[in-house]
């Protein structure tokens, strides 16, 4: 996962509200331009921020690569003297649960941003000639905690306030721990919010949903069997402490109120109402192909959750 910031104060609501970024592929007198060509260097999976008048007030996920495309209609006279062919770049953007004002936060902004094509100036104020820019893991990170943003694709259960502030918590402490290597500590940082290397290894386990067999990645979660809280820093980024879920079957999952058996089978718990399965189309029998030997050490303990208060094994 990379992290990128998005100058686009004119056309900021189009995209937004269309889910996309658009660029010119060159500069109006023909020369290229890095903030241009970098959108085909982001990649699914990466972080972008939306700075729009002063502020940074969305946050978005690269949903797939680049492609050739004209100019949107919905512009209008925006960028008149654009050329009509240009990049899209599909973007899910959510908005922040904070808005950002960078130059209330130069002192810590300022020390991590990129000696060349930075988005913004020393004085805080964006940079007209930069679109999309590509910027530091600790940069995003610190935004990431400054708009208090947990993202849609997290691993783990978002639903409620105490759960988002906890991740936010676990990030922050993530941060500024001592004890941990650097390298270990961003890529814990990005597990946290369900990216990276534990996604990655998650994804070689098993590239599909155990249930629903959805293979698109972009609506997949890449799910912690062992809660992140129970587990250690290497249980965090184990990629046999994960499993690979469409949102609504983590959503049970996550919750304690469904596991598997080390053979796939799935099992539910013993005080769900069969209307929800009936609803969300799992059959009560489903099975799925076997779990590897490292992760079957992981899904006994999840087992375990359900056995105390009573599960049902069709």
């Amino acid at each position: 996962m990379a992290f990128w910031w998005v100058n686009h104060k004119q056309t900021r609501d189009y995209e937004v509200q269309g889910e996309y970024l658009w660029s010119p592929k060159f500069n109006q007198n023909g020369a290229r331009n890095q903030s241009y060509d970098n959108m085909v260097i982001a990649r699914p999976g990466d972080v972008v921020f939306s700075y729009a008048d002063g502020q940074i007030s969305w946050v978005g996920v690269v949903l797939a690569d680049a492609s050739t495309s004209p100019k949107p209609m919905e512009f209008g006279k925006t960028g008149i003297y654009w050329s009509d062919e240009g990049w899209h770049l599909p973007v899910a953007f959510q908005k922040s649960a904070q808005s950002v004002r960078p130059k209330d936060h130069l002192a810590k902004i300022a020390p991590k941003l990129p000696a060349i094509y930075s988005p913004i100036q020393s004085n805080g104020n964006g940079n007209q000639g930069m679109y999309l820019t590509a910027i530091s893991d600790d940069l995003g990170e610190l935004l990431l905690a400054l708009t208090k943003t947990v993202l849609a694709v997290a691993d783990s259960d978002t639903e409620t306030a105490s759960t988002v502030l906890q991740q936010l918590t676990d990030i922050d402490q993530l941060r500024i721990s001592v004890e941990i290597p650097e390298t270990q500590r961003a890529q814990l940082v990005k597990a946290r919010v369900g990216q990276g290397l534990f996604r990655s290894l998650v994804l070689l386990k098993h590239p599909v949903c155990r249930v629903t067999g959805v293979s698109d990645k972009r609506l997949l979660r890449a799910s912690h069997i062992k809660p992140w809280k129970d587990s250690d820093n290497f249980e965090r980024l184990d990629g046999n402490n994960g499993i690979m879920l469409s949102p609504h079957v983590d959503a049970l999952f996550d919750q304690g109120l469904m596991s598997f058996e080390d053979n796939g089978r799935a099992i539910f718990r013993s005080d769900l109402n069969k209307d929800v399965l009936e609803k969300w189309a799992i059959p009560p029998s489903h099975s799925a192909s076997p779990f590897q030997t490292g992760q079957r050490v992981y899904l006994k303990m999840h087992r375990e959750r359900l056995d105390a208060i009573g599960a049902y094994r069709y």
